[in-house]
């Protein structure tokens, strides 16, 4: 008798792929799974194959949608401002501020020769031709990128190409988190956060 029986071994090792799960999660799931009834199992392999065939890109901002074309341009946003970030659930983060109220362009991943990624592998110049042809005219481009030496990289190059054409670029704040102590701080961090000091009011 082989343990566990190889479809629960088959099923463990293509669920322990997903990023953050390890065999013991996988088998508790698997586990958990053939406790439910079938159709809750339907439910789950139907929404999965949901997911992949019918899930598309935003081609103007290239977020995930049920479209190639979202509603990233509606009246309810400010039309003249761009939240640029590197991936969706970057924009999800921000959304749940409940402090933007722009566009946003997702770029798709970050500027990395390591990894042999480069500019014309991002949605970069589609970013460009979005600026240029925009109506109304783009009047600030937010950079919300991870502060890693790839995400200046590309915050750099975005920069670069955008100040060219005369827009005003801004980036997110680094700095001190809410609740931070300064003795635990990082000096890159503790740099920054001198560097772009605010007025307290």
């Amino acid at each position: 008798m082989n343990f566990p029986p190889k479809i629960v071994e088959d099923a463990i090792e293509e669920i322990s792929k997903l990023p953050g799960i390890g065999k013991k999660t996988a088998l508790r799931l698997v586990l958990h799974l053939l406790k439910q009834d079938k159709d809750a199992t339907s439910n789950l392999t139907a929404a999965l194959s949901h997911l992949r065939e019918d899930v598309q890109y935003c081609g103007t901002c290239h977020m995930i949608s049920d479209t190639t074309d979202c509603t990233c341009r509606t009246i309810t946003r400010d039309l003249a401002t761009i939240c640029v970030v590197q991936d969706t659930p970057d924009v999800m983060a921000i959304e749940n501020t409940h402090q933007y109220k722009g566009l946003y362009h997702v770029l798709g991943g970050v500027i990395s020769p390591i990894e042999g990624i480069g500019p014309e592998d991002l949605h970069i110049e589609s970013l460009f031709k979005r600026i240029d042809t925009s109506e109304p005219k783009i009047e600030e481009v937010i950079l919300a990128l991870n502060p890693t030496m790839e995400g200046d990289t590309t915050a750099f190059y975005i920069t670069k190409k955008l100040k060219a054409l005369g827009i005003k670029v801004t980036t997110i704040a680094r700095g001190i988190p809410i609740g931070g102590e300064l003795e635990y701080a990082d000096e890159v961090t503790l740099g920054r956060s001198i560097l772009t000091r605010t007025i307290y009011d």
